[in-house]
């Protein structure tokens, strides 16, 4: 017979257990319904809800997670034409480090679903990622680097000697300005106008960069306005060769460059300038409206993406995971 503390100790035993007080409609969460538990006073809260779910995904995971970085654009529309479904999406950044990422499981299309007693059914975590960042070329990264900075006559002529091969050899009838040109001279005409310019060589700029040397004179010139009768003075600087005749040098240069690795090659036009201050050079080479070669080669590859995978396309950045 069990005497009475075994019976007081097994009464307060079971007092001490949590006590499931049932199930509730719920008004305030998105869970349909929630469980309330009471836990007496004292003891301790574990919680198992990560040991549970690590049981249960031990062999197979609850949904595919997680972004895979891809190494060049092929590549990422194969992974989206293995993994897309009927709410799969591609998201691009379009800037001067452009990328292209491939959501498989997007939200789908449709208003958001405002019932707290059921779950939005066009709704998803959208964690199952591929993203590509389109790799510039060593050569893009490199001229847009210089582009617009100042160097010295040194540096100018180690930057064009190593650089050669990216420039590109102007027809006469661009540098003289008669004859017949070739249609992809023609743009480049244009820029001369536009920019008053006149195209040269590399070799003209491998001189330049190697015997470069300027005098300067102050010439004062006078005007008078005979119908006032003022008068104005204006001193003007003027650049010359060491033999006293005026410098004339090619302004514009023609290169071609891979916006990306292994990618199609641009023509552009680069400026060149040179500004004397005191007795020291200073030289600049200037990269004219890269952004459009950079805009074409970007809209090309997501051209391609969308025809070969079928998906939308969204211009920014998608909603955080």
């Amino acid at each position: 017979m069990t005497d009475f503390k075994t019976m007081i100790s097994n009464f307060i035993a079971g007092l001490a257990k949590p006590q499931a007080l049932g199930e509730f409609p719920s008004k305030e969460l998105d869970t349909p319904r929630m469980m309330m538990t009471a836990v007496p006073d004292g003891m301790r809260q574990v919680d198992l809800s990560g040991l549970y779910e690590a049981a249960a995904t031990k062999l197979q995971p609850w949904r595919r997670t997680g972004t895979a970085k891809m190494q060049d654009l092929q590549s990422l529309i194969d992974w989206a034409n293995r993994n897309k479904g009927e709410t799969s999406a591609l998201f691009a950044t379009v800037s001067d480090a452009p990328s292209l990422t491939c959501i498989a499981d997007y939200m789908a299309a449709g208003s958001p679903v405002l019932d707290h007693h059921s779950r939005d059914p066009a709704a998803s975590h959208c964690r199952h990622r591929a993203h590509y960042a389109f790799p510039l070329s060593r050569e893009w990264k490199l001229w847009t680097a210089i582009s617009g900075k100042a160097m010295e006559k040194a540096e100018l002529g180690n930057f064009v000697e190593e650089n050669a091969k990216d420039f590109l050899a102007p027809s006469p009838a661009l540098v003289n300005g008669g004859g017949k040109l070739e249609d992809w001279e023609k743009a480049f005409e244009l820029i001369a106008q536009q920019v008053r310019g006149r195209f040269g060589s590399v070799d003209a700029l491998i001189t330049l960069s190697r015997q470069f040397e300027v005098n300067e004179t102050m010439n004062l010139k006078a005007t008078r306005n005979p119908d006032t009768g003022e008068s104005s003075f204006v001193f003007i600087n003027e650049h010359q060769q060491p033999d006293g005749n005026p410098i004339q040098i090619p302004t514009l240069f023609i290169i071609a460059l891979p916006v990306f690795e292994n990618g199609h090659f641009y023509r552009l036009a680069v400026r060149f300038r040179y500004q004397k201050q005191g007795s020291a050079l200073r030289f600049f080479l200037t990269l004219h409206n890269p952004d459009i070669a950079m805009r074409d080669a970007v809209e090309g590859a997501l051209d391609t993406a969308t025809t070969e995978t079928g998906l939308p396309l969204f211009r920014g950045q998608p909603e955080a995971a």
